[in-house]
């Protein structure tokens, strides 16, 4: 094993840090401040932070084959051009409710979006309970809705075969597969793969790296996890100096870089002062391992 490092590389404290995503072309890192309502782009070279102001909580960002990036903003899939800094909607979802929004999404290897919602929260976690619903944007722009009765809709990937889909709603405490149909994008066949212990908390975001085991960051726990999808076994804690840790991806210039994304909501004071990298952005290196390069929405 090589002597895993971590270092925060993105200091300016997210609300709500969320959702990186590698973007090769911009050799950068992309991620959301979902409560700070901002997409934001830093890059290792210059060590600086860009960030885009927008309207409504932003809680996921994806690349476009097109150029250019889409994201999960309210209720809405919609599209972002960068240097314009311009936002347009390409679909709405939850029109029956009135007080829900988008939250983790990612595209699967097919280039469809996959990005599930949740009611707003009262205070961190605390909410309504099963208000979400897991949807899919296709590439033509037509969405579908997979099923509903989510708390947190959050953590989700594919398999390195493509044949099953990775999911994890929060407050259910565990990590979910199902069998995955790459031609339709249908999924069935639920079950539970990993539950998490009482110090791992609440789990959140998720990716894969190339030996096909999973990586889950514990909110509330400070760590992320490495899981066997196989076996249901965890196989490496890595801890964060953190507690909010919201979720992670590889990136770099061989993907054998992880990026793990933070929070400061719901912090006081004390809690701030004795965490002040509250809601940065880590890179951890000397995993051992690489990842998987992201997809872009093919529409």
């Amino acid at each position: 094993m090589s002597s895993v490092s971590i270092e925060c590389v993105a200091k300016e404290g997210c609300r709500l840090g969320e959702s990186p995503v590698w973007d090769e072309k911009e050799d950068a890192l992309l991620y959301v401040d979902i409560t700070g309502r901002k997409v934001c782009r830093w890059s290792p070279v210059t060590r600086q932070t860009q960030a885009i102001p927008v309207d409504a909580p932003v809680s996921s960002v994806a690349l476009r084959k097109a150029g250019d990036y889409v994201i999960t903003l309210g209720t809405r899939f919609a599209a972002l051009k960068w240097k314009e800094e311009l936002v347009s909607t390409i679909a709405e979802v939850d029109k029956d409710k009135a007080n829900t929004r988008f939250n983790d999404g990612k595209v699967d290897p097919a280039g469809r979006y996959f990005a599930g919602t949740m009611a707003e929260e009262i205070r961190p976690a605390v909410l309504e309970r099963r208000q979400g619903s897991l949807y899919t944007l296709f590439p033509d722009l037509s969405v579908v809705k997979h099923f509903d009765q989510v708390d947190i809709s959050n953590g989700l990937d594919w398999s390195l075969d493509h044949r099953t889909f990775f999911y994890i709603d929060s407050l259910s405490y565990s990590v979910d597969a199902f069998d995955y149909d790459l031609q339709t994008g249908k999924i069935g066949n639920r079950r539970s793969i990993y539950k998490l212990e009482k110090e791992e908390s609440i789990p959140d975001g998720m990716c894969i790296d190339t030996e096909g085991k999973l990586w889950v960051a514990c909110y509330d726990g400070g760590r992320v996890i490495r899981l066997d999808p196989e076996t249901g076994k965890r196989l490496q804690t890595v801890k964060l100096p953190v507690d909010k840790t919201t979720s992670c991806c590889f990136g770099g210039k061989d993907y054998s870089e992880m990026y793990v994304t933070s929070a400061s909501d719901g912090m006081d004071k004390e809690w701030l002062s004795r965490q002040p990298q509250a809601g940065g952005i880590f890179k951890i290196t000397g995993l051992g391992v690489k990842g998987v390069p992201p997809y872009p929405f093919a529409g």
